[in-house]
């Protein structure tokens, strides 16, 4: 029979006693029992994770990984079978998430409530920034982002895509005018971001081919929400997310322009996160939460349920 389990609990006792007399004292077993279940471990894994030269035991670098990995392992199984036998509600820890200013205000903090109902004892870390963020120095445990990722070696779950729109408020076309064209933009005072990605062009899709607009304008801001209350206030022309303007398009407050000149511009939104099979249980639930209902969001529902 596989008992993989409990030899990873003989394997951190071990560990964390420093010799195996002590971790066969604490385990009730004989020492020669503890020390040949983890010779059988180092052969069935063809590698040595004890050094045994010295008094005291010490890890090989394989070693230290399946220490820190059989301590992660074991830790979301018995999550696992604490949330099934006494229900969600014994979930706790925190989460530490990061998502963009827009899509954190209007698609996910409406999520919240229902997600706590589920799952009181979680603590939701939640940073809304557009910068992009670096998963391991900001230990993060989920990032959303939309736009392109980057290679590396995290997990990316994708959520949906972004339209981005030209708009513009009516008071200020009728003060300089509606665009006809895409040259026309440089005519316009059109408000940008300050990214270190950013760069002063608005890539726009014509005949199947993308033109690299240069722009210029009286803002450059951190946040796709200070560019939107800009454009709501008549100063320019903006290039943001459908889901950010939909309900100001459907108001009227904000205008789409150069919908019949340009094509459909495209972004993917990603959940991004670290661990794969080793995520932290109280990670697993709240991107199980989220997720699908930020699917439901882009896609131009409203729900929260």
């Amino acid at each position: 029979m596989d008992n993989r389990a409990g030899e990873m609990q003989v394997f951190l006792r071990v560990v964390e006693a420093g010799s195996f007399s002590e971790a066969a004292r604490l385990l009730r077993m004989t020492p020669s029992t503890v020390s040949k279940l983890v010779s059988r471990i180092e052969a069935r894994l063809g590698v040595r994770l004890v050094e045994r030269s010295t008094r005291r035991l010490s890890l090989t670098a394989e070693g230290q990984v399946y220490y820190e990995r059989s301590q992660a392992l074991l830790h979301e199984l018995d999550e696992v079978e604490r949330e099934l036998s006494h229900g969600a509600a014994t979930t706790g820890g925190t989460v530490r998430v990061n998502i963009s200013v827009a899509l954190g205000t209007l698609g996910l903090e409406p999520l919240l409530p229902g997600f706590w109902r589920e799952y009181p004892n979680i603590v939701v870390d939640l940073s809304l920034s557009d910068e992009i963020v670096d998963l391991y120095l900001d230990r993060t445990d989920i990032a959303f982002r939309v736009g392109p990722l980057p290679d590396s070696g995290m997990i990316a779950r994708r959520l949906g895509t972004a339209y981005r729109k030209i708009v513009a408020a009516p008071a200020y076309l009728e003060r300089y005018g509606m665009p006809r064209t895409i040259d026309d933009l440089a005519q316009h005072n059109c408000l940008g971001f300050n990214f270190r990605r950013a760069a002063p062009v608005w890539p726009i899709s014509v005949s199947g081919r993308i033109v690299d607009r240069a722009v210029k304008g009286a803002l450059l801001a951190n946040n796709g929400e200070t560019v939107r209350r800009m454009a709501l206030a008549g100063v320019g022309l903006a290039r943001m997310g459908d889901y950010h303007v939909r309900a100001d398009l459907a108001a009227g407050r904000l205008v789409e322009v150069l919908a019949d000149v340009i094509e459909p511009d495209l972004e993917q939104v990603h959940a991004v996160f670290l661990g794969g099979t080793y995520m932290p249980q109280r990670v697993r639930v709240f991107l199980d939460h989220v997720a699908p209902r930020l699917q439901r969001f882009l896609g131009g529902d409203a729900g929260t349920d």
